[in-house]
């Protein structure tokens, strides 16, 4: 470039550096997932949008400077080996299952799920998009996120008010997010919109669980009431089994039944299973759950939109052999690969066929 002068140096540069970028996105496509708003849509001939719900119960990478506390730093994967394998166990899962979207609690950080969709884009042909923001429980680093095939149009955390924090009535989601999604145009567009949360754990937590629901419907019922398709799921920690709920009770208060309306209440997809395959967690509990609107519940025969078809929980993807006792706790990665649970929470899934 002898001779060049520093006008022609820089357009090299800058034609370089196009070049350059060019490649890098032919060549790791992915990288991009979760900074561009999918675009294929259920509008193209799809039948069917499946929503999913997975605790992946401590997913986290074997990097230890950025786990901000004790507890997080104690489940971490010990090993590189050991986190390619909780990696590329929970990619064959969701590979299984080909959920349109999954929604995911108990992730690390975006990193971890970053790799999680480059595991199922480049080991099952799959392609993911995610989307995630920060939280703020850092005793556990805890996380949910959103992975999804088609149709994110926004996301999004909330806050409570000042006035909701004065009267002391509710208690912010230190993990949620809500996403909208959005298939088809015109006359044809479908819309549903999601919040994925995780509530506060353990039975002498109620209260809290309480205050949390209390807030859902608060950001909720508007959306329900006015006839849009609206699903909250998650791990709700919730102790009460389906039909047994009571005035009161915090997925009571989740679904809106305590409200003086029946407008805002959600169904509970639990409605669809077997009495004696409801059971989302080891301890035999029903802690998730996808809540939906009655407009995903109605087949309007003046326009097609979701309708709930059917629900199942997949314990058999995620019990390898005999179901771990304490151990799964207490020495999670010495149990044999091969007998090792991926999770102690089994995916929920639930179809919405387009009609």
């Amino acid at each position: 470039m002898t001779g060049m002068n520093l006008t022609q140096n820089a357009s090299w540069r800058v034609l370089f550096v196009i070049v350059l970028g060019g490649i890098f996105f032919l060549a790791y496509p992915s990288a991009w997932a979760g900074e561009n708003p999918a675009t294929a849509s259920v509008g193209d001939g799809s039948q069917s949008v499946t929503v999913a719900t997975w605790n992946l119960e401590w997913f986290y990478d074997d990097f230890l400077a950025d786990n901000s506390s004790d507890l997080s730093r104690q489940r971490a994967a010990p090993s590189r080996a050991d986190w390619d394998w909780k990696r590329q166990s929970v990619a064959r899962v969701i590979a299984e299952l080909r959920p349109t979207i999954l929604c995911l609690q108990e992730v690390e950080n975006r990193e971890v799920v970053y790799r999680l969709v480059r595991e199922i884009e480049e080991t099952h042909g799959i392609k993911y998009r995610y989307a995630f923001i920060d939280g703020f429980d850092f005793a556990t680093d805890q996380d949910v996120a959103i992975i999804y095939q088609s149709g994110l149009v926004e996301y999004s955390r909330r806050e409570q008010t000042a006035e909701m924090y004065d009267s002391g009535e509710f208690y912010n989601l230190s993990k949620h997010l809500i996403a909208r999604f959005q298939w088809g145009s015109g006359e044809e567009k479908r819309s549903l919109v999601i919040l994925n949360c995780h509530l506060r754990a353990m039975p002498e937590q109620f209260e809290l669980r309480q205050r949390q629901g209390r807030l859902i419907h608060a950001w909720m019922s508007d959306l329900v009431s006015s006839g849009e398709n609206v699903i909250v799921t998650g791990d709700f920690n919730s102790e009460v089994d389906f039909g047994t709920e009571t005035a009161g009770s915090d997925l009571s208060i989740i679904r809106g039944l305590d409200s003086p309306s029946t407008d805002d209440d959600l169904r509970d997809a639990h409605e669809f299973l077997p009495l004696d395959r409801r059971v989302t967690h080891v301890s035999g509990r029903q802690y998730d759950r996808i809540l939906y609107s009655r407009s995903l519940g109605i087949d309007d025969a003046q326009r097609k939109d979701l309708v709930v078809s059917s629900a199942v929980v997949r314990r058999d993807l995620v019990v390898q052999g005999a179901m771990d006792g304490q151990e799964h706790w207490d020495a999670y990665y010495q149990v044999p690969a091969d007998e090792r649970d991926l999770s102690d929470h089994y995916p929920l899934v639930v179809e919405f066929l387009v009609k």
